[in-house]
C-alpha cells in the first residue's frame, strides 16, 4: 500500500497547527471560573458535570421531541438550576487552609437542618400518593406542620449556615446539600399540586396553604442564589418590592393599594403571574436553548475565530486594538448573553493592547466596556432581553431582530467613531503587519460563520426560533469537523455540561425578576404608574420620556441586562403605551436605557469589570463609557420622534431616516472628542453638538439646519488645512 494518503493527511494537519499557533486570540472561548465557584475533583466532578449534561439533554430533549406540560416544565427548570448552583457556587468565602474542616457545631447544625429538608421531601411524596389515591385535598395542618414548618425552617436555617460555614473549594459543603433538598422539596410540592384541579386555586381563599409555604421556601432559594451568582443588588431590589407588598397600604399617594395577605400573595407569585411568567417562559425556551448554542460553539472555539477575525479586519488601522474590541465584541455579543460577561471574554485580550498602542487606561476599559454593553442590542441574538420582548408583546421575534438592525448599527458606528476620532487626536498608530493574524489564513476558516448563518437564514425562513436555534446547535458541531477543533463525544458532552453551567445566572436571575414582575402586577404599582406617565404627558411628552428614562436606568443600575429590562417592561412600557406611543417603540425604547445601564455611573456593571482588568478607577472607567457610549441615550428618543428607525413606514422614510441619523452620530462623536477632519474649537464642538441632535430628530427642516452645520465646518476645515492654519484641539 502506498503511504502517500498518510503523508498527505500529514502535512495538511501540520498546516492547520501551523494556522492556529499564528492566531493571536486564544483562550476566548474558555470558561469562566467565578471567585465563588467550586472546583470539584474526583466523584463530585463526575456527579455535577453529569447533572449539568442531564440538564441541557432535559431542555434539547423536552423543547424538540417529548413536550411537557407548560408549568411543571419550567418548576423543573427553575429546580434544576437551584440544585445545580448550589452544588456549583458558595455561598461565604472559601478556606485559605484546604485541610481544615469546618467547626464540629456546624457540621451538627447543618445535619440537623437536613432532617427537616427530608421530613419535607417525604412529605411531597406521601402527598403525591394520596392524591394519586383520590384525595381532593390535604389536611391544611399535615401541610403546616408536616411540610411548610419544616421546609421554611430547613431553608432559612441552611441559608443562614451557608453564610458562616467553613468553605472548602474541593468539596460541597453540608449547608448547600441541604439548601438542595429544599428546593427539591419545594419544587415537588408544586409539580404535585399544578397536575390537579387545585392548580385553579391559586390567587383565592380556596388556595392550599402549601403552596405558599413551598412559595416562601422557593423565593428564599432564588434570592439567595441570584446573590451568589449576581451580587446584592437584584436581591435588595426585590427585597425593595417584596416588603412593598406590606407597606404599601400604608403609603401615601399614588404608591397606596388596598393590600394581600402573605398566603394569598405567596399562593399566586409562584405562578405565572409572576415567577414562573414571562421571564421564566423566556428563559426555559429561548435562552436555555441559545445558551447550549454558544456553548457548542465555545467548544469548537468560534470565539477565538471572532476575536482573530476582527483584528484582522481593523488590527492595522489607527487605534486598531480599540476598533478590533468593537467588532469582537459585537460578534461575541451575538453569542454571549450578558455585558459584563463579554467584557471579560473579549477584553483580557483587547484592553492590553489598547494600552500598548497609547489609550490610557480609563480609555480603554470603557471602550471595551461600551462595545460589549453594544452586543446586547446586536441582532439576531441580542442577549436574552429580545426574547422577553416577544414574549411580553406578542410581536414575533423576527421583526424585533429587524427593527433593531439600524439601532445596532447606529451604535456601533458611534463607538466606532468615538475612537477613531480620539486615535487621530491623540496620534496613535494601528498593529503592525507581524502584531496581527494574516487574513488570507483566516478566510480559509470562515466557514466558521455558518451557524449564525444557518440560525438567521432559518428564522427569516419562518423556522420557530427553537427549531432555528436547534437547527444552529447541530450546525456548530457538524462545522467543527472542518476545523482543528473537531468535535467528538467527550467535546459535546463537554459543551452540555458548560451549557449547564453558563445556564444557572440567567435562570436564576430570570427567576428573580419573575418575583418583582409578580409584585407588580399583584399589587396593581405598574398601572399606578402609568398613570403618573400619562399625567406627565399632559404637560409634556419629552417630559414623560425623559422620566421613563430615569426610571429604566435606575432599575437597571446593578442588574443584569435580562433582569432589568423585565423589570423596566412592568413598570415603564405600559406607561409609554398609555400616553400613546406604539408597543414596539415603548419597550425598544425602555430596552436600551436597561442595558445602557451597565455602563452608566454611579453603579455600571460593564465598566467595573472592565476597570478590574486595565487597572483604572472603576468611577473614571464608568464616566469615560457614559461618554463613549452617548449615542444609546440619545437614540431610543428617535424611536418616539421618528419610529422609522425601527423599520415603522416606508422605504423611503426609513432611507432617509437612517442617512441623517447616521451623519448625526458622526457629529456627535465628532462634538464629544473634539475632532472633525481636524481638530476643533470649542464653540465648534457646540456647533457639532447643536447640528447632531437636529440630524437624530429626524425632521425634514432639522435635518436641513444639522446638514448645514456638519457641511459648513467640513468646508471651514478644509480651509483651514488648505492655509496650513490648524486649530488646536478644545481642552
Amino acid at each position: 500500500m502506498s503511504t502517500t494518503p498518510d503523508n498527505h493527511s500529514s502535512a495538511k494537519t501540520t498546516a492547520e497547527e501551523q494556522d492556529a499557533q499564528e492566531l493571536l486570540a486564544d483562550g476566548v472561548d474558555e470558561e469562566v471560573i467565578e471567585s465563588n465557584r467550586r472546583l470539584f475533583a474526583g466523584w463530585q466532578w463526575t456527579l455535577f458535570g453529569g447533572l449539568a449534561v442531564a440538564y441541557s439533554l432535559f431542555h434539547l430533549i423536552t423543547l424538540n421531541v417529548l413536550p411537557m406540560e407548560t408549568w411543571s416544565y419550567r418548576v423543573v427548570h427553575i429546580a434544576g438550576a437551584l440544585i445545580l448552583g448550589y452544588g456549583l457556587y458558595t455561598g461565604g468565602r472559601f478556606a485559605a487552609d484546604t485541610h481544615q474542616a469546618a467547626p464540629r457545631w456546624q457540621t451538627w447544625v447543618s445535619g440537623l437542618l437536613m432532617l427537616p429538608a427530608l421530613y419535607a421531601l417525604l412529605q411531597t411524596v406521601l402527598m403525591w400518593r394520596a392524591i394519586e389515591g383520590g384525595a381532593q385535598r390535604i389536611e391544611p395542618h399535615i401541610e403546616a406542620w408536616h411540610y411548610g414548618y419544616p421546609l421554611i425552617l430547613a431553608t432559612a436555617g441552611a441559608i443562614v449556615m451557608s453564610w458562616c460555614y467553613r468553605q472548602v473549594r474541593e468539596k460541597c459543603a453540608l449547608p448547600d446539600v441541604v439548601l438542595m433538598v429544599c428546593a427539591l422539596a419545594s419544587a415537588g410540592y408544586f409539580l404535585v399540586i399544578y397536575n390537579t384541579p387545585l392548580r385553579m386555586s391559586t390567587g383565592t381563599s380556596f388556595a392550599p396553604m402549601g403552596i405558599s409555604y413551598a412559595a416562601i421556601a422557593g423565593s428564599l432559594l432564588i434570592l439567595e442564589m441570584t446573590r451568589r451568582v449576581t451580587g446584592n443588588a437584584l436581591v435588595i431590589i426585590s427585597l425593595v418590592f417584596l416588603l412593598y407588598v406590606w407597606g404599601g397600604p400604608y403609603l401615601p399617594g399614588f404608591l397606596g393599594y388596598p393590600g394581600l395577605s402573605i398566603g394569598r400573595f405567596f399562593s399566586q407569585v409562584y405562578t405565572d403571574a409572576g415567577i414562573l411568567g414571562p421571564t421564566t417562559a423566556v428563559s426555559s425556551t429561548y435562552i436555555i436553548l441559545f445558551i447550549i448554542f454558544a456553548a457548542f460553539l465555545q467548544a469548537s472555539k468560534v470565539g477565538d475565530y471572532f476575536v482573530n477575525f476582527a483584528f484582522a479586519a481593523a488590527g492595522r488601522a489607527r487605534g486598531g486594538p480599540a476598533k478590533v474590541s468593537i467588532f469582537a465584541s459585537g460578534l461575541m455579543g451575538m453569542i454571549n448573553g450578558t455585558s459584563a460577561g463579554n467584557v471579560v471574554s473579549t477584553g483580557s485580550l483587547t484592553i492590553p493592547l489598547m494600552k500598548k498602542v497609547g489609550y490610557p487606561s480609563r480609555s480603554a476599559g470603557a471602550i471595551e466596556a461600551a462595545a460589549s454593553s453594544g452586543g446586547q442590542i446586536m441582532p439576531p441574538i441580542m442577549g436574552a432581553g429580545a426574547f422577553i420582548m416577544a414574549e411580553i408583546t406578542g410581536i414575533p421575534y423576527r421583526e424585533i431582530a429587524v427593527a433593531a438592525l439600524i439601532p445596532a448599527a447606529l451604535y456601533f458606528l458611534s463607538v466606532y467613531c468615538m475612537v477613531d476620532f480620539e486615535a487621530a487626536r491623540k496620534g496613535m498608530r494601528g498593529m503592525r503587519k507581524d502584531e496581527i493574524p494574516q487574513f488570507r489564513r483566516l478566510i480559509k476558516h470562515v466557514y466558521l460563520f455558518a451557524p449564525i448563518v444557518i440560525l438567521i437564514a432559518a428564522l427569516f425562513m419562518g423556522y420557530s426560533v427553537i427549531r432555528a436555534g436547534t437547527l444552529a446547535t447541530a450546525s456548530a458541531a457538524m462545522v467543527s469537523w472542518l476545523s482543528p477543533n473537531k468535535m467528538g463525544v467527550r467535546a459535546i458532552l463537554k459543551a452540555l455540561q458548560l451549557a449547564g453551567t453558563m445556564s444557572i445566572q440567567i435562570i436564576v436571575v430570570c427567576a428573580c425578576a419573575g418575583l418583582i414582575v409578580g409584585v407588580i402586577s399583584l399589587t396593581g404599582v405598574g398601572a399606578r404608574f402609568s398613570s403618573l406617565l400619562l399625567g406627565l404627558a399632559g404637560v409634556s411628552q419629552l417630559l414623560a420620556l425623559f422620566f421613563a428614562m430615569c426610571i429604566s436606568i435606575l432599575l437597571g443600575m446593578g442588574m443584569p441586562t435580562t433582569a432589568a429590562y423585565a423589570v423596566a417592561a412592568s413598570v415603564v412600557a405600559p406607561g409609554l403605551i398609555g400616553i400613546g406611543i406604539q408597543p414596539l417603540v415603548a419597550h425598544f425604547f425602555v430596552f436600551y436605557f436597561a442595558v445602557m445601564s451597565a455602563i452608566t455611573p454611579p453603579v455600571a456593571l460593564a465598566a467595573y469589570a472592565a476597570s478590574g482588568i486595565s487597572g483604572a478607577n472603576a468611577m473614571e472607567t464608568s464616566t469615560t463609557s457614559f461618554k463613549i457610549g452617548l449615542a444609546a441615550f440619545i437614540v431610543p428618543f428617535m424611536f418616539f420622534y421618528s419610529p422609522a428607525i425601527l423599520m415603522e413606514g416606508s422605504g423611503m422614510q426609513i432611507l432617509r431616516v437612517a442617512v441623517t441619523a447616521t451623519i448625526g452620530v458622526v457629529m456627535l462623536a465628532a462634538a464629544v472628542q473634539a475632532w472633525y477632519f481636524g481638530a476643533v474649537k470649542a464653540w465648534q464642538r457646540l456647533l457639532l453638538l447643536a447640528g447632531a441632535i437636529c440630524m437624530i430628530y429626524g425632521g425634514i427642516y432639522t435635518d436641513i439646519a444639522g446638514l448645514a452645520v456638519g457641511v459648513g465646518l467640513l468646508l471651514m476645515q478644509r480651509s483651514l488645512k488648505r492655509g496650513g492654519d490648524s486649530p488646536q484641539t478644545a481642552s
